[in-house]
């Protein structure tokens, strides 16, 4: 995950096209917290009839995802989104470590105590609805902020991306629990996507030190030597 494409800002967008570049960012912003907001009520809803342990960490995790989306629209809802970069990479930075301990705890706690919980269609739906949305809100969103320059835009595409994980692993979970009775399948990929996170969150802790879209544009590199993150 954390080898996406690199950031572009040489030269920079003309103003033209950066007004329809930020003007794209807090569609996307948009839609994530609402995608994500209408995830959590039907996962925390599906979790809580089926018993289901890992959909109701999907649901929390949904909460949490709302963070990094609001982080961005704070950013770029200012008159100038560049001067609150650093704070929303930090924020962004928290929420992947906040949703990689939530999800630990959620998997090993499921896995000593043994639990399988009952089908759940509904909640077989939105893992397969939120495999198809987000790879694709990812994508749009991490092609804006290369194209823009802004480190925070392009790291909460990649906690968009990590959805994707955790919906495939949530479907995965609970197809093989509901076909085979495989009740720890879905915590051990949970674990795996923990690791994930924390890899995410410490990309978007250091990208802090990186040169900020003000910073490149006004560099004729593009970025400063030894920024690690151009």
């Amino acid at each position: 995950m954390s080898s996406g494409l690199p950031i572009h800002v040489v030269g920079g967008p003309d103003p033209s096209r950066r007004a329809v570049l930020v003007r794209r960012v807090r569609l996307l912003v948009a839609f994530t917290i609402v995608y994500n907001v209408i995830e959590a009520v039907v996962a925390i809803a599906a979790g809580a009839t089926a018993g289901s342990a890992a959909l109701l960490g999907f649901g929390l995790d949904s909460v949490i995802e709302v963070s990094s989306a609001l982080a961005v629209a704070w950013q770029f809802a200012g008159r100038d989104p560049e001067a609150r970069e650093k704070v929303a990479l930090r924020i962004i930075a928290f929420s992947f470590f906040g949703l990689a301990a939530f999800v630990s705890y959620d998997a090993v706690t499921s896995l000593i105590a043994g639990h399988a919980a009952d089908h759940s269609g509904l909640g077989i739906g939105i893992a397969a609805l939120s495999l198809l949305v987000m790879p694709a809100a990812s994508w749009i969103q991490r092609r804006t902020g290369n194209e823009l320059g802004s480190h925070s835009a392009v790291a909460d595409s990649k906690q968009t991306l990590l959805c994707t994980y955790m919906s495939a692993a949530l479907l995965v979970g609970l197809l093989a629990n509901s076909a085979w009775g495989w009740w720890w399948a879905d915590s051990v990929a949970a674990l795996v996507i923990a690791a994930l996170a924390v890899g995410e969150g410490i990309n978007a802790w250091r990208g802090e030190v990186c040169c900020t879209p003000a910073g490149a544009l006004a560099s004729h590199d593009g970025c400063d030597k030894g920024c690690a993150c151009c």
